[in-house]
């Protein structure tokens, strides 16, 4: 579905079916350069167990049009008036990646309008390196070459798809590929400047949901550890020789830790 927010198209994945005002909402943020369909799995399964999901293409990212949102307190500050647009009093949040840093800033800020945070690769700080910083700058496709490699584990870079057939890291660089001009360096640009993750873990009171994969290059699990030591009483699941791409090599398995924490919807 298309939204109008700041009278600018966004688009957001519902699962194939149409919100209904009853039920309560989960909006999905995707990572750097990516967009809706890297929450393929969980946002559907949501959508038809329950829930109204929104899996969105932020601005300048797959079919949501204008400029990109240039730091992590801007997506942070963007998510209530994607609320509002969809008509929505509050919803729990889920993030990847630059998403899992929106996410946790927004539920900081705005504590009224979240209900659950869940943090998909998180890292405090999230440093990116001068060689890629650099050529995501010239949108060079080394850019997407480097992201590709650092995100996912050695094994999986072989082959070992849930969905036989369907090859992990060709389907990745292609994502990339389709990125706009610019988008994805000011991407990496607000990961690399954001320093505010612990003071909002600090601030956060709704419930939290960490999930690490223990073969990330991209934000190592141990860049994680006092952002998870800042949340109150945090949950935690570490997912065994997997990389960054988390919801790409273990969907089940994400899919199963969002299930646990969200929980099922009251009848």
């Amino acid at each position: 579905m298309q939204v109008k927010i700041a009278e600018r198209d966004v688009y957001a994945y519902t699962g194939t079916r149409m919100p209904e005002p009853a039920l309560p909402a989960i909006v999905f943020v995707h990572g750097a350069g990516n967009d809706h369909s890297v929450w393929a799995l969980q946002s559907r399964y949501f959508a038809h167990h329950g829930y109204n999901a929104f899996a969105i293409d932020l601005p300048g990212h797959g079919r949501s049009v204008g400029p990109p949102l240039v730091s992590i307190e801007a997506i942070a500050a963007w998510i209530p008036a994607l609320l509002d647009g969809l008509g929505i009093r509050e919803a729990a949040l889920v993030g990847h990646s630059m998403g899992a840093l929106a996410v946790l800033e927004c539920a900081a800020r705005h504590p009224e309008r979240v209900t659950r945070v869940a943090m998909l690769g998180p890292a405090a700080p999230m440093a990116v390196s001068d060689v890629l910083l650099d050529a995501a700058k010239r949108d060079d496709p080394v850019a997407f070459e480097l992201i590709t490699g650092w995100s996912y584990s050695a094994g999986k870079q072989l082959g070992g798809n849930t969905t036989p057939g369907v090859w992990l890291t060709g389907n990745a660089l292609r994502l990339l590929e389709r990125t706009r001009a610019g988008v994805l360096h000011a991407d990496l640009v607000a990961c690399n400047d954001y320093s505010g993750a612990l003071a909002a873990a600090a601030k956060l009171n709704c419930p939290a949901l960490v999930i690490t994969g223990s073969r990330d290059i991209m934000a190592p699990p141990k860049n994680a550890r006092e952002l998870i030591g800042a949340l109150k009483g945090a949950r935690v699941v570490d997912i065994p020789e997997c990389g960054h791409a988390i919801m790409a090599e273990q969907p089940d398995r994400v899919l199963d830790a969002l299930r646990g924490f969200l929980g099922p919807v009251a009848k």
